[in-house]
């Protein structure tokens, strides 16, 4: 695996690769600086070339056994831009996958254009911020890795591993925004990033404690692991595999029920139980919101002043009921003839009618005005309600920001954001989600308390400075000390430094600093191993990956049972994918193509498409990959 990057989102992804997957990584990076790093308060995303020299050293620095530092035979090449010369002395010409994240999308385009020339096999992972011009250099590359596989298909059969296959050697392109953003919306509601994106599903692994006698434990959507039982810790909550039994991945029935005193980890899907917003269709506006309660009282009092004039003239007159409405109404817009000759009854009634007519003018102009009003103010920025509860305070509306916001209202959750800039990018999405947003700057104060953070459950603080989201959580804090509160910070030791402080500090509060290129590597990670890996949650010391596999071509799977393809410790089928086949066994979850109760005598057919668990060797062996050991 070759990794090309500026900044610490291509460390994390080196580190992703070696630790969880155990692959061979060159990692290219600019080379090292000799001026002192800028200080951290006030930095921003551009200004972190200064850490560069810094980080360098720390991940060239010797193995000392942890997972941070590069074993002795993987290589750190330095140079300035991924020019052809430098990936072909990285050898991308040999080399399994690519990742290109630094932060310029145009080195990034340029790099992956000469990389799919050196190597038309070779699998590339883009970061591009665009995600237009992402979808069309995705087709530009993969057109051209197809022609040039087809042109050199005899040549190339049986080698490489890959066995040929289009999803082996196609692009993807990903962008840290949008990978973070499950992770972030996931630690907001219940306090994990341990996280899986399955089809645009949240899936998170949690981690039971033993069931005390008598008591019955949620199973939740399956069992993915034991966790290590020890005589100190039976739950393992401290994670030790060195003493005990160790953790026991993927454990079949008989196993779970045997497991007396042991922690278990379930699979669960991400919701929320808070009070929602009053659900509102965009762009759709309710009749009654068009004219205040005055003007709609008064438009029913002209309407009860008309049918009563009307039914007078019935009894008048005694005329038929829609003449006598009709000739009230044209008395009304005096456009009837006077009536000179008539009787008394009918010149009052008529002098009546246009008394009501009169009234009737300021009315509809007010009707009018109060309309064009509504429909000017529509697009700009709601309020937040006055009685809100139980919301999530979302602080920054840039990339990451707009990204989470959209994450979180597609799970109907109450969102009210705080924004300093008006020009933002995520402005635009917050109106056309009908989202109340607070503009002003989170550190002046009464800001926080504009967007009822005091009744809030949960605060993101997402802006690009790392000092204003530290404040805002501090003042946080201070207002309720039992918010939950997720941060992003840029420095990954730094986010981990302010976490054990305020853990410290507030330890019955739950507190998460993230750090954006920790959050996005997993997923670049998966995209580099395949486009079928979703993802990887962490059990211990040990690591549960997440596919989905097309059932064609893999024996263990094709024309078995669900029951029959479960192999313990290695993988297991979890949820079959109804969006291509609409005859699929169980009942469609509603907004999800994943059927999760699948029976186990379901048969698995041969166009079937399916998300599993599977460990690393259970998953190398199931695609037919070879595993790799470290040194």
């Amino acid at each position: 695996m070759v990794v090309c990057g500026d900044d610490g989102l291509a460390h994390r992804l080196a580190t992703e690769l070696r630790g969880v997957y155990r692959e061979q990584v060159v990692l290219v990076v600019p080379p090292s600086r000799r001026t002192p790093p800028q200080p951290m308060a006030g930095r921003a995303r551009a200004a972190s070339a200064a850490l560069f020299g810094r980080m360098v050293t720390a991940v060239n620095r010797g193995t000392d056994g942890s997972d941070d530092t590069l074993v002795p035979d993987e290589r750190v090449m330095e140079a300035a831009e991924p020019t052809e010369a430098v990936l072909a002395d990285a050898g991308v010409d040999r080399a399994a996958a690519l990742a290109l994240v630094y932060d310029d999308d145009e080195t990034n385009i340029r790099a992956a254009l000469t990389a799919r020339r050196l190597n038309p096999r070779l699998r590339l992972v883009l970061r591009l911020y665009n995600r237009r011009l992402g979808q069309h250099i995705e087709e530009l590359l993969d057109q051209a890795a197809e022609l040039a596989a087809g042109a050199t298909a005899g040549h190339r059969d049986g080698h490489g591993g890959h066995g040929g296959h289009g999803a082996d050697i196609a692009t993807t392109v990903l962008s840290d925004a949008d990978t973070t953003a499950p992770a972030l919306v996931a630690t907001a509601l219940v306090g994990t990033s341990k996280v899986v994106d399955a089809e645009g599903l949240l899936l998170r692994a949690v981690e039971r404690r033993p069931p005390r006698p008598g008591e019955v434990a949620d199973p939740g959507l399956c069992t993915l692991a034991l966790l290590s039982a020890t005589s100190n810790d039976p739950a393992g909550a401290e994670g030790s595999e060195d003493s005990g039994d160790g953790p026991r991945l993927l454990p079949d029935a008989e196993a779970v029920a045997a497991a007396t005193g042991r922690g278990a980890v379930v699979l669960e899907q991400v919701s929320y139980s808070g009070p929602p917003l009053p659900a509102r269709r965009a762009g759709v506006m309710p009749f009654a919101s068009l004219f205040s309660a005055r003007l709609r009282w008064s438009l029913a009092g002209l309407v009860a002043a008309v049918v009563a004039l009307a039914v007078a003239l019935i009894v008048v007159t005694d005329d038929h009921p829609l003449h006598a409405i009709y000739i009230t109404l044209l008395d009304l817009f005096a456009i009837n003839d006077p009536a000179v000759d008539a009787p008394l009854g009918r010149q009052v009634l008529q002098l009546l009618s246009g008394l009501v007519g009169l009234l009737l003018l300021p009315v509809l102009l007010a009707a009018v005005l109060e309309a064009l009003g509504t429909f000017r103010t529509a697009s700009a920025l709601r309020k937040p309600p006055r009685g809100l509860s139980g919301h999530v305070v979302l602080l920054g509306l840039g990339k990451i920001g707009t990204r989470v916001l959209t994450r979180l209202r597609e799970l109907h959750i109450p969102v009210v954001c705080v924004e300093a800039d008006p020009e933002a990018r995520g402005m635009a999405v917050a109106r056309r989600l009908r989202v109340p947003v607070v503009v002003g700057d989170v550190t002046q104060e009464g800001v926080l308390e504009s967007a009822k953070i005091h009744r809030a459950d949960a605060l993101l603080a997402l802006t690009s400075v790392d000092t204003t989201n530290l404040e805002a959580v501090l003042y946080a804090r201070s207002v309720r000390p039992d918010l939950r509160a997720v941060l992003r910070l840029y420095d990954d030791d730094f986010a981990k430094a302010v976490y054990r402080t305020l853990r410290t500090a507030h330890p019955a509060a739950l507190t998460r600093s993230r750090s954006v290129s920790h959050l996005a590597a997993p997923a670049f990670a998966g995209a580099m191993m395949g486009r079928q890996i979703l993802g990887a949650i962490p059990v211990e010391r040990r690591v549960l990956l997440f596919a989905a596999v097309v059932v064609d071509g893999h024996p263990q799977l094709e024309g078995r049972t669900v029951a029959e393809a479960f192999r313990p410790g290695a993988w297991r089928v979890l949820a079959l994918d109804t969006a291509a086949r609409g005859d699929a066994a169980g009942a469609e979850p509603p907004g999800s193509g994943l059927v999760w109760d699948l029976p186990d005598t379901y048969v698995l057919r041969a166009g079937d498409r399916v998300v599993l668990a599977a460990t690393r060797r259970g998953l190398a062996e199931l695609l037919g990959r070879r595993t790799r050991s470290p040194r």
